[in-house]
C-alpha cells in the first residue's frame, strides 16, 4: 500500500504527485478518511523482437488455451468487488 492521500492534498499537490508516480511510487486516494481509489504508475512496455521471442518458445510444450484458462480461474478469484 502507498502513501494515504486526501482528496483535497490529490487536487493541490498534483505536481508533485506526478513527479512521485513518475518515479513508482503509489498512492492511497481517500475521502472522509474512506479509501475510494489507488494512484500507481503505469508499467512501462517493454518490446521484445519477434525473432526473439520465437527463439525462446521453441522448444516449449504447446498448452490447450481452455484448459489452461480454466486451471487460472480454478485457482485465482478474479471477480470485481464495488466498492461499499
Amino acid at each position: 500500500m502507498g502513501e494515504v492521500i486526501s482528496q483535497r492534498e490529490l487536487r493541490n499537490n498534483s505536481g508533485r504527485i506526478m513527479r512521485e508516480l513518475d518515479k513508482g511510487s503509489t498512492f492511497v486516494v481517500t475521502r472522509n478518511n474512506q479509501p475510494i481509489g489507488e494512484l500507481r504508475p503505469l508499467r512501462r512496455h517493454r518490446l521484445v523482437e519477434k525473432q526473439v521471442v520465437r527463439e525462446v518458445f521453441k522448444g516449449a510444450q504447446a498448452i490447450d488455451a481452455k484448459a489452461f484458462r480454466h486451471d487460472v480461474d480454478d485457482i485465482l478469484d478474479q471477480d470485481v468487488e464495488p466498492r461499499e
